[in-house]
């Protein structure tokens, strides 16, 4: 395998399927399963997975009278939720599976501990870390980008909906815009694409841990990633 260690981040909106709101049984199946498939080679997985299919921070508190801080802790409890059901899933195909949240909810969750962590993936077990950093006016991207630095992970692989990659612009707005398969840090920083945002990128960087950005809807597109194929954006 390419990388033995990896971070997987799941939008939540790859949640969503057919819905427009909350969360779709048919997706989360088919994250668990690639998730599994992936798990049989001897990858180690951890996961972080966002709460937008259910609660966008700044877009929804602003409607509701909220402060950011106030969205941004209800965000936290929607990657909580998410984790919950893609734990569900990866159980009922008898993957054994954590979840650790950063805010203490010990009915539910273990609570974030960087050493228990590394040992459960080291006992093949996925490790799902839910309610990203624990603090607000940060993103789940700069969460994944903390967790990848935190574990050692040797790749963070971010499972975009509906986009196979980084695009020199919006393809869905752009037909001109052509995908690029080989980019920097630098690039993504400097271009202001708007693949991730500028902290987790920085992050990355500074801790040498290449990004690939990939349709999740892809079959194998885990599997392939090990296995060093082309697949989506690569950055370095």
């Amino acid at each position: 395998m390419k990388y033995k260690r990896i971070l997987l981040k799941i939008s939540g909106e790859a949640l969503l399927g057919t819905q427009q709101f909350g969360i779709d049984q048919e997706p989360v199946k088919m994250i668990a399963g690639e998730i599994k498939k992936a798990l049989d080679m001897g990858a180690q997985i951890a996961v972080v997975v966002g709460g937008g299919n259910i609660f966008r921070g700044m877009k929804n508190s602003a409607k509701l009278g909220m402060d950011q801080a106030s969205g941004d802790y209800v965000g936290m409890l929607a990657t909580v939720m998410n984790a919950i059901a893609l734990q569900s899933a990866l159980n009922q195909m008898d993957v054994p599976c954590r979840v650790q949240s950063a805010i203490a909810m010990n009915q539910i969750a273990e609570p974030y501990i960087r050493h228990r962590a590394i040992r459960h993936l080291e006992k093949g077990r996925v490790v799902i870390f839910a309610a990203g950093t624990g603090n607000p006016f940060f993103t789940t991207d700069t969460a994944a980008a903390l967790r990848a630095s935190e574990i050692n992970a040797e790749a963070m692989l971010m499972a975009k909906n509906g986009v196979d990659g980084v695009y020199t612009d919006d393809p869905n707005t752009n037909p001109q815009a052509q995908r690029l398969e080989n980019i920097t840090y630098d690039d993504i920083i400097k271009n202001g694409l708007k693949v991730m945002d500028t902290a987790a990128c920085a992050l990355c960087k500074q801790n040498n841990i290449p990004i690939v950005v990939f349709d999740f809807e892809a079959e194998n597109g885990i599997v392939d990633i090990l296995n060093g194929e082309q697949i989506g954006t690569y950055i370095k």
